[in-house]
């Protein structure tokens, strides 16, 4: 049967194309990646989950993938376009560390989340904004030497005007930005350094107390935040590649001013940097947007406090395209959680399973198999992971036989829940429940009840006693493991 052909919804055409590389089976990607000023927060990894599914679908369709990803630790302002702080240096003065201290420490943490999350990243090249600032030097340089850059006072913006007047009012194709229907000032405070009030920085120059700065043949400043992923997108995979990812909320700023920067250098009409542009939707919060002063910024280290694991929220999220938004709630990953605890106590059966009979369909086929085509045409028509989680599950609610197991973890190349693994944690889980004496039962839930009744020193002692007969248990959101020491 001939495989169905990869399509994706590509932001720029606005409809679902066939994807097709640039190169025969060569496919080149970047994603941008976090401003490590503080913890990513669960909306943010929403997109890497986007990234990550997206990074499996290619490799299950035989690509071979150049990936890479940036990490922004100078020049992304606090207002997207040119207004405000570096966030590097204002969380460095609250935190009292140096920036580069803070890129450092929250660098890790985002790779340490990212990890617990099941998002691979073995094979992404890495790219740190300060490590390629001659890059993006010399690029601002064939930018202004092509006409559409200009300085003023040591601070380098990008001509907006001249470029649209150039390419045919191509600013705004990305996003349907009409800059004749704005009025002077709504888009970005006004800026008498600019001939344009649309312009927007390329170089900054660094007031005296600024620590992240560097010479360049404008003065010592830093670069704006468009800038680098022009700069090292090109570097890694050439002025031209087939996908570029990020969030929504990148299409009206960061990414159009991509695009305008690599049409400025290329001079190129038809030039759009990336062939595809994928965007992740947001992720809501009780239907609400996430937002420090409502206290509803959650962090992946925030779930596990309340009892659930990256796995239940990677879980949670498969639910949904990721071009719909998604609502989180609590009981919402209370659900995800459950049903995923479900999932993997049905795959142990099917794994335990010595039966070699499987479920025909009436073609005498396995309806694993056919099942896990039906999965794999879903995921080629733009992620379709809901439909596809659906057939992952009608699959699994067949009676117990182990291709269904081997099936599953086929699938789960695409998923990315860790099968195999914590199918072989609920095993060992569900076999030493059953060896727990019942003695030692009744007394962890004599413990457990004084627990709840907040009688924590008895508790305490019953825990001990439980120690030293040679069983742990762990506390959970509702309730308590027992394991055999």
């Amino acid at each position: 049967m001939e495989k169905t052909p990869l399509k994706l919804y590509n932001t720029i055409s606005k409809k679902v194309e066939i994807f097709s590389p640039l190169t025969i089976n060569e496919v080149k990607m970047y994603t941008c990646g976090p401003t490590v000023y503080s913890t990513a927060h669960i909306g943010n990894f929403r997109a890497y989950v986007f990234m990550d599914t997206l990074r499996r679908i290619l490799k299950h369709n035989e690509f071979n993938l150049i990936s890479v990803m940036n990490i922004t630790d100078v020049g992304h302002l606090t207002d997207d376009e040119d207004n405000g702080e570096d966030k590097m240096e204002l969380a460095a003065k609250k935190e009292h560390k140096t920036p580069y201290e803070i890129a450092k420490m929250y660098t890790e943490r985002f790779f340490e989340d990212a990890k617990k999350m099941n998002i691979n990243f073995e094979d992404v090249i890495i790219a740190k904004a300060t490590d390629h600032i001659a890059d993006m030097i010399a690029f601002i340089k064939g930018i202004q030497k092509n006409g559409y850059a200009y300085e003023v006072d040591g601070n380098v913006y990008f001509d907006v005007e001249k470029y649209n007047k150039d390419f045919n009012n191509k600013y705004g194709e990305l996003s349907g930005i009409n800059l004749d229907n704005q009025l002077a000032g709504a888009r970005i405070e006004l800026n008498l350094d600019k001939k344009s009030p649309h312009d927007f920085a390329l170089w900054i120059k660094a007031p005296k107390e600024h620590i992240m700065k560097w010479k360049s043949p404008w003065g010592v400043g830093y670069p704006g935040w468009h800038i680098e992923c022009s700069a090292m997108s090109t570097k890694y995979l050439g002025e031209r590649f087939d996908i570029h990812t990020g969030g929504v909320d990148h299409i009206p700023v960061h990414h159009e001013n991509e695009i305008a920067q690599s049409r400025g250098l290329t001079c190129d009409h038809n030039h759009t940097q990336a062939t595809f542009w994928l965007h992740c939707e947001f992720l809501k919060v009780d239907n609400g947007k996430m937002s420090k002063s409502l206290g509803n910024v959650y962090t992946i280290s925030d779930l596990e406090n309340k009892g659930f694991s990256a796995l239940d929220y990677r879980y949670f999220l498969l639910n949904a395209n990721f071009r719909t938004p998604q609502n989180f709630t609590w009981e919402a990953l209370e659900s995800a959680k459950v049903s995923r605890r479900n999932l993997l106590e049905l795959l142990v059966k099917h794994k335990q399973s010595t039966s070699n009979n499987f479920t025909k369909t009436p073609f005498g086929n396995s309806v694993a198999k056919q099942n896990a085509m039906q999965f794999f045409e879903e995921i080629n028509y733009d992620l379709n992971l809901p439909i596809a989680l659906g057939i992952f599950w009608d699959m699994i609610k067949l009676e117990p036989q182990n291709v269904v197991y081997e099936v599953a973890l086929q699938m789960d190349e695409i998923l990315g829940l860790k099968l195999k693994e914590e199918v072989e944690q609920v095993e060992n889980e569900l076999k030493n429940k059953q060896s727990i004496p019942d003695h030692i039962k009744a007394l962890a839930e004599v413990r457990f009840n004084k627990k709840q009744n907040k009688n924590f020193a008895d508790s305490d002692r019953l825990r001990d006693e439980l120690k030293i007969l040679g069983y742990t248990i762990k506390d959970t959101k509702d309730s308590y493991e027992i394991t055999k020491d």
